[in-house]
């Protein structure tokens, strides 16, 4: 069984610190309760937490821990809550899968070991390593701009025969590559793609949908994008994704998830501060952005 289908969004995380500070003043429980419902009322499918867009690699282990489990309490079986509960230590992968199948975590995402560079047969064993030491249903994730490592589609297919690695979430942007690997993993391993600007082509390709980032802001109109796909109407999938083809720029033109984190900012609602060393978006750039808002009619 899928994880889910259509549209799971890599959801920001809430902070109090102060901006410009350089101590961690944990999450703020308040703002992030308030994103959890602006997604699930938007209707996405799933959630995401501590994957890129969280900012997880600046948290403390004790923050991860209750932004998990707040997580999974609040969303309280309504989507499935995924965590991202990678890293480049394969021993700490396992300690922190393990503490987010405690949690509640409805499944895991296992980013590739960032860093280290390891062979393919490296990347395979780490991930054989997390499989074997849980229980619950894993997607791989391939973000090679991120990380430096790629999933060859061939590794990807040893992967899918692994009892718990049932899908890839796939962010290296190469729609070729993205279609040989589902071809090669047909009816073992599902594939949603990462980048939101490549979600229609990739359903027509045979992936289940996406996991956004462009869900933060607009998650009504994200999964629409998906499900029209998966419905095969991509005419109408297009007419949406060209409405926010704008956005979607202007959400990657710094660095994710410094102007998604400035929208929800500028849509009300607080913690919306990006940790060092990601900084506060530019000033003509998050001007650029709140015109774009004004103009999808969200502000």
């Amino acid at each position: 069984m899928s994880i889910f289908k259509g549209c799971a969004v890599a959801m920001v995380t809430a902070f109090n610190d102060k901006k410009g500070s350089t101590s961690k003043q944990g999450i703020n429980l308040d703002a992030q309760k308030n994103i959890i419902e602006h997604l699930i009322k938007g209707g996405v499918d799933g959630i995401v937490v501590c994957g890129t867009t969280g900012e997880p690699s600046t948290m403390t282990h004790i923050e991860r821990d209750m932004l998990v489990e707040f997580t999974v309490k609040t969303v309280n079986k309504r989507i499935p809550v995924i965590v991202g509960s990678g890293g480049n230590d394969t021993l700490e992968a396992i300690e922190f899968s393990k503490k987010a199948e405690y949690l509640g975590a409805d499944a895991l995402m296992i980013v590739t070991p960032y860093y280290n560079k390891c062979t393919q047969k490296g990347l395979f064993t780490h991930f054989k390593a997390i499989n074997d030491a849980v229980k619950s249903p894993i997607i791989a994730y391939n973000v090679p701009p991120r990380t430096g490592m790629t999933i060859k589609p061939e590794t990807a297919l040893d992967l899918s025969n692994l009892k718990n690695i049932v899908a890839i979430k796939e962010a290296s942007g190469d729609i070729h590559e993205i279609s040989k690997i589902i071809k090669l993993t047909k009816g073992k391993m599902d594939l949603y793609s990462g980048d939101d600007s490549l979600t229609v082509p990739a359903v027509s390709l045979g992936a289940l949908g996406v996991i956004s980032v462009a869900a933060n802001v607009v998650p009504h109109l994200t999964k629409q994008v998906a499900h029209l796909s998966l419905q095969g109407d991509f005419k109408g999938a297009c007419e949406v994704h060209y409405q926010l083809a704008p956005l979607m720029d202007l959400l990657f033109c710094e660095v994710n998830p410094i102007p998604a984190k400035k929208a929800l900012e500028f849509m009300g609602f607080g913690g919306m501060q990006p940790r060092l060393p990601l900084t506060e978006m530019e000033t003509k750039n998050a001007d650029k952005l709140k015109a774009e808002l004004v103009n999808l009619g969200i502000l």
